[in-house]
Formats: structure tokens, sequence, C-alpha cells
């Protein structure tokens, strides 16, 4: 805990055997409360080597998606009664050594939600990230920036922080189930009114780390456009889907089946 808030560390895996426990021996466990793996159905071991980690498991009974995933991971959180719930790829990417300060942004009151950021820094290039991805991010949240009329140095990172009133108010059940739920998150703290911010993050780039191919990292940027687009219909007036007024929220109710 810190400042009396109930710290959980939420972790959507797919294939993460190979990294899942480089990524959680790094976690600070004196400061973190709980740390729940969501398995979004692996071909490799990773939910027996969660597991062997005492690592809170659920696992999806088929391959839900990446958006799905995330969506399990905070109804768990919820459940568990957390106050601030960091996301965190189990890919070895993100280093977790950060999780104390991206709690720390938040239990005190001064952001809603926090994004660590590989562009903070120019710690992207420097840590493997492939030039392509890289130009490709600066293009996206250039365009991202210009629609929402934000300042964020990047939309895209898989390590970030919210508060449970983030997770309880957003209608987070209508978000897409794939990789553009991230966006459409971000876009939603924006319409609610929530505070971001951010603290530059170190990356790695190596065989082990997850990553979307070509084809879908097209699709992911076509998706990230339209997204800025409909975030703009609906400060116009125009309410599209989860920006529409009555949008459904996760409900913590909800069963979620636990690997055992």
């Amino acid at each position: 805990m810190l400042n009396g808030k109930k710290v959980i560390v939420v972790m959507p895996a797919y294939n993460a055997e190979r990294t899942l426990k480089q990524t959680y021996d790094e976690i600070y466990k004196d400061f973190v409360d709980e740390v729940i793996l969501v398995d979004d159905f692996s071909e490799d071991n990773t939910k027996e080597l969660a597991g062997k980690l005492n690592i809170t498991t659920i696992v999806h009974k088929k391959n839900r998606g990446y958006g799905a995933n995330q969506k399990s991971c905070y109804l768990a959180a919820l459940k568990a009664n957390a106050d601030i719930v960091v996301m965190l790829h189990p890919d070895y990417q993100y280093t977790p050594k950060l999780i104390p300060a991206i709690v720390s942004m938040m239990a005190f009151g001064q952001y809603d939600a926090v994004l660590a950021s590989r562009m903070l820094g120019n710690s992207a290039l420097k840590g493997g990230m492939p030039l392509y991805k890289f130009i490709a991010n600066k293009f996206l949240t250039a365009f991202e920036n210009f629609f929402t009329g934000e300042k964020l140095s990047e939309y895209h990172t898989g390590f970030r922080g919210f508060t449970r009133e983030v997770l309880e108010k957003l209608p987070l059940a209508d978000c897409n189930d794939d990789f553009i739920f991230d966006n459409e998150m971000i876009a939603l703290l924006f319409c609610h009114g929530f505070t971001i911010g951010e603290l530059t993050c170190p990356t790695k780039y190596f065989k082990e780390a997850s990553s979307i191919n070509f084809l879908r990292s097209c699709k992911y940027g076509l998706g990230v456009l339209c997204v800025s687009l409909k975030y703009r219909l609906a400060k116009c007036g125009l309410r599209t889907k989860i920006f529409k007024t009555g949008a459904k929220k996760l409900d913590p109710s909800a069963k979620i089946e636990y690997y055992e």
C-alpha cells in the first residue's frame, strides 16, 4: 500500500512463458498488494508458470483479444478492492521497477491515470525500437494530439496506471476487444475530464518480447486514426458508441473463472 491505497498489478498475458518470471521477479512485492495475470488462452505454459509463481491467475476459455484481456484484468482488480491498478505487459519490455513511481503519482491525488512513455528521454530507439515503429508512433501521437487538443508524448505504451474511480466510471465494456482498446481508453479519459500524468520509461526490444506483425500494425494505426476522429465528433456533440451517454461500464459482479 501507499498512503492507505491498495495497489494491484495486472498483467494481460498471451504466450508469456519465456519472460513472465523475469518480469514478475522485478516487481517490488513489499509495495504491491497483489499481482493478477489473465492468460488469454495461451499456446505455451504461461498459466502453469504463473501458478508456480503463486500469481493470482485467470484463464480465458478461448482467445478473446488484448482488449478483452484487459477488461478481465480490471474486473478482477475491482473485485479485489484495488484502489490503484497498474497494467504491466509480462513480456519484460517495460521495467517493473517504475511501479512505485507510477503509483505515487496517483496515491496522493495528483493524477487519475499515469502513462509510462517510451518517447520521453529518447529511450525508444536506444532500447531497440525499430525505426518504422518509432516513426509511426510519432506520427500517430501527433495526429491524436491535434484532434484531441492534448499534449501527450505517447498514446501507445503498455505500461499504465489507473485509480479505481477511472475503472468504475469509464464505459470500458463498450470498448474494442483488440489492440485499439488502449487508445479508446485514453480518449475516454479525456472525454470524462480525468487527469493524465506521464513519466519517462526505458524500453527493451528483443526476440522474446511480444510484438504485433506489420499487417496488424497497419490495422492498429487505422484504428487509432478512427478513434481520434470519433473523439472529435463526440466533442462536437455527435455521440458515437463509446462516447454516448449510458455506454456500458465494467460490472464487478460479473463472474470470472480462476485457474487452479
